[in-house]
């Protein structure tokens, strides 16, 4: 399979619908999972959320949370449509026992057949050109974008009804949300609308380029998102001290076409005041566009988003 084949397969397994996919509760190599089963919704569509405890898991305990993308390809492979997961629950557990983060849960919210749609960060629409516009929303999402919504879903209930039913710490200082991908754009995007409620995030391999899967001959008209979601983030972002922001990709396939937004992004980190302690950017060579990769490195942005803060 060439270059370009092999692009635009990695683009089309963006947008497949993958909720639905795995059925069956995962069982994970650390901890347990209790699924709150076609979790309803008034905004987006009703999905599973498959919430992973630490073995030890006590309603005598605060936990903190972290609210995780993509949720049916974070904790057992042989369920997944890929035969690969992220091994959150290996990652973190090991985090636990070594005692370098606190005691947390994660939530992993399945994506439904809209996931485009609902990860595609929707208020950098009004900086894409006019003419590119249909293009994101009709053919990539359907006719609708539904990012705001998806996030409403997060914040007004989906996250309520986390912090009833689970011994929680519900404030932003130990509440985050995480994702790969265009979960990874969403991540971004749910920081800067929801400030108030996320103390971090982080973003995998984020899908910096939308739409089109290479910059190919049609360079300037291929640059727009990534512009406009540049632009947007240096309005939006909340400011340094006060959160904490991971992005990465690797170099390999997909992962390779990140390189020029997310150095822009560096820079524009930098220019916001934002330290290393509060933001990292990191490139892993090597690295591709898949959940064997991220699982490989996830120890390190754990540690980074969930450490004690000093």
């Amino acid at each position: 399979m060439g270059a370009t084949m092999k692009f635009l397969l990695s683009a089309w397994l963006l947008i497949l619908p993958l909720a639905g996919v795995a059925q069956p509760l995962p069982q994970p190599g650390a901890g347990r999972i209790e699924r709150l089963a076609n979790f309803a919704s008034k905004n987006v569509a009703p999905r599973h959320v498959d919430v992973w405890l630490p073995a030890d898991y006590s309603d005598s305990k605060r936990y903190a949370v972290v609210y995780m993308m993509d949720g049916q390809m974070l904790f057992d492979a042989r369920i997944t449509w890929n035969r690969q997961a992220w091994g959150a629950d290996a990652a973190l557990a090991r985090l636990m026992k070594e005692g370098k983060v606190p005691d947390t849960l994660i939530v992993g919210v399945w994506s439904s057949e809209q996931r485009y749609a609902e990860y595609f960060p929707q208020k950098v629409l009004a900086a894409v050109p006019t003419t590119l516009r249909h293009e994101y929303v009709s053919k990539a999402q359907n006719g609708k974008a539904q990012a705001d919504a998806f996030l409403r879903f997060l914040v007004e209930e989906l996250k309520p009804a986390i912090d009833r039913r689970f011994a929680t710490k519900a404030g932003p200082r130990d509440t985050f949300i995480a994702g790969s991908s265009m979960g990874g754009l969403v991540a971004l995007y749910a920081l800067c609308e929801y400030p108030q409620v996320f103390g971090g995030a982080l973003a995998l391999s984020a899908h910096w380029v939308g739409v089109p899967t290479a910059w190919g001959e049609a360079r300037m008209r291929n640059a727009a998102f990534p512009l406009a979601l540049l632009n947007y983030l240096a309005l939006q972002l909340p400011g340094p001290g006060r959160h904490r922001l991971w992005a990465d990709r690797g170099t390999d396939a997909l992962d390779s076409l990140y390189a020029p937004s997310l150095t822009l992004f560096a820079d524009l980190l930098h220019e916001r005041g934002y330290t290393d302690a509060d933001a990292v950017t990191r490139v892993f060579e090597g690295a591709g566009h898949n959940e064997r990769d991220w699982a490989a490195r996830l120890d390190e942005p754990l540690l980074f988003l969930l450490a004690p803060r000093r």
